[in-house]
């Protein structure tokens, strides 16, 4: 199905929706495109967004962008920013093709992952088991975006994705609190789903090939992270492992000599860094 806007729509960000033509190997369905606006109303818009974000620019950003959510008030303003980027901004700003991840594996080896398909934007329900769909609730959800990556050797899939919640400030850290304090982020049963792709490496990539994963709740902005790790060769995995105990010291499961908690633990921090700076971007006070 065609998701691009129609000739003369505008867009809430620049280049928006032009995703140039994927390589054989990559599925990538465009998000869901913004409606026109009047032009007189979106200028208006803009200056307000100008005078009323730039005042709260350099609450946004320094360790902000590092992820230090004792450093971030999660204000009103970047809370309204991000709410929209699940349709306005570019796939390509929300799941980068190629992911850069210096460090990021065992040994603190570098990783590179790049990106085989895109879902479409999506309700929760169609992304999220019913347990976890069940713990979120009390955020709601606005929208479900995903994508899944692979690695440099082709031998492991990974699928991340965004929760963009309607909840605000207060709600969010509520969540986060209980998550961190029952250790929910370990539980198998919370567990999110893959999203594999035909005609790719991630296309046996299912429910049973699930082997590591992590959660992360955001304060700052309404989002959950999640990504969710397997072997690209498709095989049943018994005894699935959450990313932190998979990269533990010592770990000697299969699952984590395989380096899939790192997988989806990397996936995952880079994606959310690159959401951490689109809302920078949109909130810091220009020059």
């Amino acid at each position: 199905m065609d998701l691009t806007p129609r000739p003369g729509a505008a867009q809430a960000w620049p280049g928006a929706y032009h995703v140039p033509a994927e390589t054989p190997a990559e599925t990538t369905t465009r998000l869901r495109p913004v409606k026109a606006r009047n032009p007189f109303r979106t200028a208006a818009a803009a200056v307000c967004a100008v005078l009323g974000l730039g005042l709260i620019g350099g609450a946004v950003t320094g360790s902000w962008l590092t992820g230090d959510s004792a450093a971030e008030p999660g204000d009103d303003s970047a809370y309204t920013v991000t709410r929209s980027l699940w349709h306005s901004a570019p796939v390509d700003t929300l799941f980068p093709r190629t992911l850069d991840g210096d460090g990021a594996g065992p040994g603190s080896t570098d990783r590179v992952w790049t990106r085989v398909a895109v879902a479409s934007d999506s309700d929760c329900a169609a992304g999220l088991d019913p347990l976890l769909l069940k713990t979120l609730g009390p955020v709601g959800c606005e929208r479900l975006v995903r994508a899944t990556y692979t690695d440099a050797t082709r031998s492991s899939v990974t699928t991340v994705g965004m929760v963009f919640t309607e909840a605000d400030a207060a709600a969010m850290g509520a969540l986060s609190t209980r998550f961190t304090t029952q250790d929910l982020a370990a539980r198998s049963d919370l567990m999110p789903r893959t999203y594999p792709a035909d005609d790719t490496v991630a296309a046996g990539f299912g429910d049973r090939q699930r082997a590591s994963w992590t959660v992360h709740v955001l304060t700052e902005v309404p989002v959950v992270v999640f990504a969710v790790s397997g072997f690209a060769d498709g095989r049943t995995v018994t005894e699935p492992q959450p990313a932190a105990e998979a990269m533990a010291a010592g770990a000697t499961t299969a699952v984590a000599q395989a380096g899939l908690g790192h997988e989806a633990k990397g996936v995952a921090d880079r994606v959310e860094r690159a959401l951490r700076r689109s809302v920078t971007d949109l909130t810091e006070q220009p020059e």
